[in-house]
């Protein structure tokens, strides 16, 4: 199944997608949008154009498990979502995924400009490739 992740931000939203196989998470872009209702429908739009058959939103949780004002807008995104287009969307918890983002990319030698440019998108395919991990290891897939 193609699935569309979803790192969700105030100014900035990273998008992954795997391939039907759900073996590679490739990060696919980002939108940089202020709005969740705009935000929601490039989602959206960007759902339809992959071909996506679900979506996966990134829930930012504290490292304690409470949720916060981050995590009530990843909900209400979702809901928002979930009116726009018939794909279900799932929510995951995203905990330490963008330093681990962060992490890859200094590994691969991105800073500065480069790496802001890429950072959210590459934080959606690491909620993606969790989500896949999940999936595989309980036979979900």
């Amino acid at each position: 199944m193609k699935i569309l992740a979803v790192d969700y931000g105030d100014a900035r939203t990273g998008l992954a997608v795997c391939d039907r196989t759900e073996f590679l998470a490739s990060p696919l872009g980002t939108i940089t949008e202020k709005s969740a209702a705009k935000t929601a429908r490039r989602i959206a739009d960007a759902c339809r154009e992959a071909g996506a058959e679900m979506i996966v939103l990134g829930l930012p949780k504290n490292m304690d498990g409470t949720e916060g004002l981050r995590a009530q807008k990843s909900r209400a995104l979702a809901e928002t979502l979930r009116a726009l287009t018939p794909v279900p969307v799932e929510l995951w918890d995203e905990r330490q995924t963008t330093i681990r983002a962060a992490n890859i990319l200094s590994e691969n030698g991105a800073y500065g400009k480069k790496r802001k440019k890429v950072l959210d998108s590459v934080a959606a395919a690491v909620i993606l490739e969790s989500y896949l991990a999940y999936r595989k290891n309980t036979g979900k897939t």
